[in-house]
């Protein structure tokens, strides 16, 4: 918005990347693994986020591994009955538990999110015998008032949870959910139990993200693109700890002009399936071309969000992070590693480098009930 003052006048400009509270996001949201951390290496962590890095000589500690896989499951238990009790949803806690919760926005590409699943519907019908981790997908979030896409890629969304929850050959290894009035007290509830966190914007559209951060510090593991914090994320704990896949933000400002998604219909099979089942009677029930618009925005309309660019590699992390889920050790691995690595996305680090860098404040000590003034005995 500013690049010409900030190329006449570069040190005037800086930035500060997001961060969250651990005193919300995981010492009250998630009690399990709060009490296992502090167990383990004390609670100094709960005003200093980087001494999670006390964990990584853990990582593959088979004792500790398996009290982190037990504060999980904990969490799911209790996301699962929560769910039950309130919303009359039974899903499977032994399923991978995957979450995209934001505001629904095309950027974001919750359209990417359920096109997989039409893909892997897809490959499950026409293949009894493909192989998967039983997976329950969640999304949850909001659309503007006004923005009509967002609102029909939420009809999709419940319209594909419906029909896979009505087909018997899919029953207990593909489940789909859009959790109605997200809030806060939502995520606290979903958040320590997800095992993947979905961050899978456009490259070069996301500021920061601070969900992702939240999925980080709990445990979850990241499928993503290289967009926003999650390339500060996926820094800290190594990217061999994150599936990431998709264009870079580069790739995506390179390609703009020549960019042709008929493409990628006329020649990859999965992507030509996925959206020609979108806009069937399967999906469209008793609204014959619904979801027409939606079509014609990936085609005709250009994807200008690179929705069928990324789809085949997306499904490839896909395929990765389902093999890596079945070896448990090396998940838990991964997984305490983001937990470990995660100090950096504290909100006290980003409120103390605007302190320090931008406000130029300095610290006013205060003195508590029964403390001595200076002065004082």
């Amino acid at each position: 918005m500013l690049r010409d003052f900030a190329e006449l006048f570069p040190e005037r400009f800086n930035n500060k990347t997001n961060g969250v509270t651990p005193r919300r996001w995981l010492q009250q949201a998630n009690p399990h693994l709060a009490r296992l951390i502090t167990a383990t290496i004390g609670d100094a962590w709960i005003n200093d986020l980087s001494k999670l890095r006390d964990l990584l000589p853990l990582t593959r500690d088979a004792g500790f591994g398996e009290q982190f896989r037990t504060a999980k499951r904990r969490a799911k238990l209790a996301f699962a009955g929560w769910l039950r009790s309130t919303h009359n949803e039974i899903v499977d806690p032994d399923s991978i538990f995957d979450s995209q919760i934001k505001r629904i926005h095309e950027y974001k590409r919750q359209l990417l999110n359920v096109l997989h699943i039409v893909v892997l519907y897809n490959r499950l019908l026409h293949n009894p015998s493909y192989q998967i981790n039983p997976h329950t997908f969640f999304f949850a979030g909001k659309a503007a008032p006004a923005y009509h896409f967002a609102k029909l890629v939420i009809k999709l969304i419940n319209r594909v949870a419906s029909v896979i929850d009505a087909d018997p050959s899919v029953r207990g290894r593909l489940k789909v959910l859009f959790l109605p009035e997200y809030n806060v007290s939502l995520a606290e509830r979903l958040i320590p139990a997800s095992d993947v966190s979905e961050q899978i914007s456009t490259a070069g559209y996301e500021a920061s993200g601070t969900g992702n951060m939240k999925f980080m510090m709990n445990g979850a593991l990241t499928i993503g693109t290289r967009d926003g914090a999650t390339i500060e994320m996926a820094a800290e704990a190594g990217e061999e700890n994150f599936f990431l896949f998709g264009l870079t933000a580069q790739q995506v400002a390179d390609g703009a002009a020549c960019y042709d998604p008929h493409w990628h219909y006329a020649n990859e099979a999965d992507t030509r399936d996925a959206l020609d089942l979108i806009v069937s009677e399967r999906f469209t029930g008793n609204e014959p071309g619904i979801f027409d618009p939606i079509r014609h925005a990936l085609l005709q309309g250009g994807d200008h969000y690179r929705h069928l660019a990324d789809l085949p590699d997306y499904a490839r992390a896909h395929s990765e992070l389902d093999s890596c889920y079945a070896d448990r050790e090396t998940w838990t691995e991964k997984a305490i590693r983001n937990v470990a690595c995660s100090g950096r996305f504290s909100s006290d680090r980003t409120i103390r480098e605007y302190a320090n860098e931008v406000w130029n404040l300095k610290v006013s000590p205060v003195l508590l009930e029964g403390t001595a003034s200076s002065g004082g005995e």
